[in-house]
């Protein structure tokens, strides 16, 4: 009789992230839900306390958080009750479901919110100390999404040419702002009017970290801009407004949905791949790489906080890559 193999024999030791949070509710270890939501509370502080490019993926990311401590709602959680195992519990549980980033996005909300218990007096030092000690998660992903094509862009182009005014001016800027801006699809819609120094081709952004920074247009890009301006007239507000369907320009800002929904409508229009604002921001930096700009310039032109994160969009490396592979020699040549 042999022995069973290593890996055939079942592992002791640390339960399952999910059997962790199940053992800390069913022994009481974990928070207790606050019924009804506080008025105020660290959740809405720490989220208060974002730049608006931020609020939305951080208030979702407490939204995740909360349902995995047993609550509908971030603002039912007596956050100032969390502890070391329930931290871990929680990273464990992440780690199983997530990307390496998306949990250290998850875990910074959950720091921020301790933060904000522990400034409004809810928590000691001691407590806050000892919660918020929590390792990131380790590794990375290939990035998400694609490239747009030179030829791609034509097409879309093209398609919204024959659009009626106003929305063809509209779309038109939109389109060429999301790509040769590379802005964030927050700060796309954030932008206003007295943002855009026409002189200079050049609009003020402020973008995550409360972090502002200088995003020229040129070329097809300032034209487009400026066709659309000639549109929507001098009034203050935000740069880019809604068109109705009778082609009536509305004094309000866009939202992030429309933006995104508007994208995937002209690509199916045009007949290309769907893609998303995020997409255009990743062909950007692609291109504006493989154009030989230098690294360090791309990531202030993207307004990254780390250079990395710049070079993860490279394809350079991909493409050596590629081609070291085909270079690799297998004999095979089917079956007879």
């Amino acid at each position: 009789m042999t022995s069973p193999r290593k890996h055939d024999i079942p592992r002791k030791g640390k339960p399952s992230a999910q059997n962790a949070l199940t053992t800390a509710r069913r022994t009481g270890a974990l928070l207790v839900s606050v019924t009804p939501p506080v008025s105020s509370s660290p959740a809405e502080a720490y989220v208060a306390g974002l730049a608006p490019g931020s609020r939305r993926a951080q208030a979702a990311a407490l939204v995740r958080l909360a349902r995995l401590l047993g609550a509908d709602d971030p603002r039912r959680v007596a956050w100032w009750q969390i502890t070391p195992p329930i931290v871990d519990a929680l990273r464990a549980q992440l780690s199983d479901e997530a990307a390496p980033a998306t949990v250290n996005r998850l875990l910074s909300a959950l720091r921020g919110t301790l933060r904000a218990a522990w400034r409004a007096g809810l928590m000691d030092a001691a407590a806050y100390q000892a919660a918020r000690d929590v390792k990131g998660a380790r590794g990375s992903r290939l990035p998400r999404g694609r490239a747009v094509g030179t030829e791609e862009w034509r097409k879309l182009f093209r398609e919204i040419g024959h659009e009626p005014t106003p929305i063809r001016e509209r779309d038109t800027a939109l389109v060429a702002l999301a790509y040769a801006g590379g802005f964030r699809r927050a700060e796309l819609i954030a932008l206003d009017l007295a943002d855009y120094d026409r002189d200079a081709g050049r609009l003020r952004v402020v973008g995550k970290g409360n972090k502002e920074r200088a995003v020229f247009v040129s070329n097809g890009a300032r034209d487009a801009l400026h066709a659309w301006l000639r549109v929507r007239g001098p009034a203050a507000g935000p740069l880019l407004l809604p068109v109705d369907r009778h082609g009536h320009v509305r004094a309000r800002r866009l939202t992030e949905q429309t933006v995104y929904d508007r994208l995937r409508y002209l690509a199916e229009r045009a007949g290309v791949a769907a893609f998303s604002p995020h997409d255009c921001r990743r062909s950007l930096a692609g291109d504006l790489l493989d154009a030989g700009v230098d690294l360090a310039t791309v990531q202030a032109m993207l307004g990254h906080a780390s250079p990395a994160t710049t070079a993860r969009y490279d394809r350079r490396g991909e493409r050596a890559v590629r081609q070291a592979s085909e270079r690799v020699h297998v004999p095979y040549t089917g079956t007879r």
